[in-house]
């Protein structure tokens, strides 16, 4: 019911409002007829030349989108008795020359012999719509900061590029840059800058790829060219191209003129990689070998035994560490430390262990590196350290070291396991000792002390492993607050030959009871050697001469039972 002032609307004046026009198109005499707005939604001043199926469509950009044409006369549909629907998009274009995007639904009803013979539809201009579609689907290709085509486009054509290559028996190439230092950049400019940087230094690429090759952005300081025929040869001098383009000249910035080289890893395929990963992973083989030589400077891949041999042990190495944590074969291994006079067992350092379905152990000094270099080491880390709580809460007497990765060690969800584990078991915290080793994760002096305060906090003593090792000064080491320092074996080892070992290892006890830190002598071999420590004042031992790591528990009274374990 239609209250008092209001306006009572007509389906073609709500056709109307919404900006929509219907029309009957009869192919068979090809008349199109339309409702009385339709010039109105087209853009155009009159109707009359578009009265006539054929007469619309010669105002169709056939070059863009389907048009209604097309949509009816090409369905593969059959009409059942209620018409078939169709819907088409496509650029209309005005006598005065300009376009508007339409988009025309309706449905189609067949003659007697089966064909279209009538068709209804309405269309309606989708202009901003299609402004929309046109700059997401540019932001699903390229790279917003630069421009160019992002990582998931450059892939795609490299792909194409190597099958067509493969297929056709040519050669392409593949070239990957990195920019040098950006990180330095970020961290003294900031991201305004480094992006500036970024733009720059791909504008500048990209006036030195070829027409017929692509160019695009891979990831935060790498960007991608897909040589699509190329021989070695032309692959070293493209890249070549490219490093004296990007250092020709500083790159302005609101921070003043910043001087950017670039670093490129290339290969050609399918010479020296068949498929879409080895292309990958070799161009990324190449840019390290690259930087390990010199920043700024290029590497094309070339074989290498040693690599690939890497390669695969890293892969069966991943294997094999996976399956250990997935089959619960991790394991501990327990190393004493005794005390240096007494030859009592001050604490246990534990020491992983993992073996193979079959029961064949992995080799123990691999596991933990093949794990940093995998990713793998905070699983690891994590499993370690469940299983020498458990162990302590088993043996109230038993005290442990366990050493803890750099990845580990910013890892929250090692911390929370940490705090969850301690906190459930009141007094555990005071018999563990957490290792981090000097070489790796002292430094910045500021992170390893907020690690060993944290540690503290926990009830925990913690140690530095490998101490002259790596470049820890008497300050730093005064400032960090441990609680022991473990000297370095490959210095301990030969005191009883070396002068100057001995003169080492001696300053180092010195300057750590100096700090009221203990002091642990790694890998003694003899009795010669325990006797220097043990003058020398050295608080505790390890080593061959003590005993090396072994899966038995000797506090647990069976065999081989050693020295009680006491804090």
């Amino acid at each position: 019911m239609i209250k008092a002032g209001e306006t009572a609307f007509g389906a073609a004046d709500i056709l109307r409002l919404v900006g929509e026009a219907t029309y009957e198109w009869r192919l068979d005499t090809d008349r199109l007829s339309w409702s009385s707005h339709a010039a109105a939604v087209l853009g155009v001043a009159d109707v009359a030349a578009l009265e006539t199926g054929s007469g619309f469509a010669r105002c169709v950009d056939a070059a863009a989108g389907i048009s209604r044409l097309d949509a009816v006369t090409k369905s593969p549909q059959r009409d059942a008795g209620d018409g078939v629907a169709y819907e088409a998009q496509y650029a209309f274009k005005r006598a005065d020359g300009t376009t508007t995007w339409i988009e025309d639904t309706g449905r189609w009803f067949a003659g007697a012999d089966g064909k279209p013979a009538r068709a209804c539809g309405v269309v309606r201009s989708i202009d901003e719509r299609h402004k929309r579609e046109l700059e997401l689907e540019h932001l699903a290709k390229f790279d917003p900061l630069t421009g160019e085509l992002n990582r998931a486009s450059i892939i795609e054509i490299l792909s194409k590029t190597l099958d067509d290559t493969i297929r056709f028996r040519g050669s392409c190439g593949f070239l990957l840059a990195a920019i040098d230092h950006l990180g330095n950049l970020n961290d003294a400019y900031g991201f305004e800058v480094t992006e500036n940087v970024i733009a720059e230094v791909g504008k500048r690429i990209r006036a030195r790829v070829r027409g017929k090759d692509f160019f695009g952005r891979i990831s935060g300081n790498k960007f991608a060219v897909v040589l699509t025929s190329c021989t070695p040869d032309e692959l070293s001098v493209a890249a070549e191209r490219l490093l004296a383009g990007v250092r020709e000249e500083p790159i302005s910035t609101s921070a003043g003129s910043v001087a950017v080289t670039i670093t490129i890893g290339g290969v050609n395929a399918p010479r020296h990689a068949s498929t879409l990963d080895e292309v990958l992973s070799r161009s990324q083989d190449a840019l390290t070998a690259a930087r390990d030589k010199r920043r700024g400077s290029f590497a094309a891949y070339r074989p290498s035994v040693e690599r690939d041999a890497l390669r695969k042990e890293s892969l069966r190495a991943t294997d094999e560490i996976i399956a250990a944590l997935n089959g619960r074969r991790i394991s501990l291994a327990f190393e004493p430390v005794v005390d240096a006079r007494s030859r009592d067992v001050a604490f246990y350092e534990c020491l992983i262990r993992a073996h193979r379905e079959d029961g064949t152990a992995l080799n123990a000094g691999d596991i933990i590196p093949a794990a940093e270099r995998l990713g793998l080491v905070r699983m690891l880390d994590h499993r370690v350290l469940e299983l020498v709580v458990a162990e302590l809460i088993a043996a109230p007497q038993l005290s442990t070291s366990v050493n803890v990765s750099p990845a580990s060690a910013i890892d929250p969800a090692w911390w929370n396991g940490l705090g969850a584990m301690l906190r459930a078991n009141p007094g555990v915290g005071e018999r563990l000792i957490v290792e981090i080793t000097e070489t790796t994760d002292i430094q910045d002096v500021d992170d390893a002390r907020g690690f060993v305060t944290r540690v503290k906090d926990f009830g925990c003593r913690i140690a530095i492993d490998d101490f002259g090792a790596g470049h820890t000064s008497f300050r730093n080491l005064r400032g960090l607050g441990v609680d022991i320092v473990k000297i370095d074996g490959a210095f301990v080892q030969n005191i009883t030959r070396s002068d100057d070992d001995r003169a080492f290892v001696q300053t180092m006890i010195d300057l750590a009871h100096r700090l009221r830190i203990k002091a642990v002598a790694e890998w003694v071999q003899d009795d010669a050697a325990a006797a220097m420590l043990r003058d020398w004042g050295c608080d505790y031992m390890q080593g061959a001469l003590i005993g090396l790591a072994s899966a038995e528990k000797p506090w647990t009274g069976g065999a081989g039972q050693a020295a009680t374990a006491t804090k």
